[in-house]
């Protein structure tokens, strides 16, 4: 048994909304900024879909 988890994956960038921010590093902080950013791009897209399909469901009733 080593000392040290080498072995592990390195763990996933969370973010909790309203968590304490002030022990993070820059880089941390750049980090969480990229998957926030990426989240609501995510978000965006998917919202722009549902969009699409309920206005062609809508032209489908007028």
């Amino acid at each position: 048994m080593s000392l040290f988890d080498d072995d592990r994956p390195p763990r996933k960038t969370t973010h909790e909304i309203g968590s304490d921010l002030s022990l993070l590093s820059v880089d941390e902080l750049s980090a969480r900024i990229n998957l926030l950013r990426a989240e609501i791009e995510r978000l965006e897209s998917e919202k722009a879909k549902k969009g699409a399909s309920r206005s062609a469901a809508e032209s489908l009733f007028r």
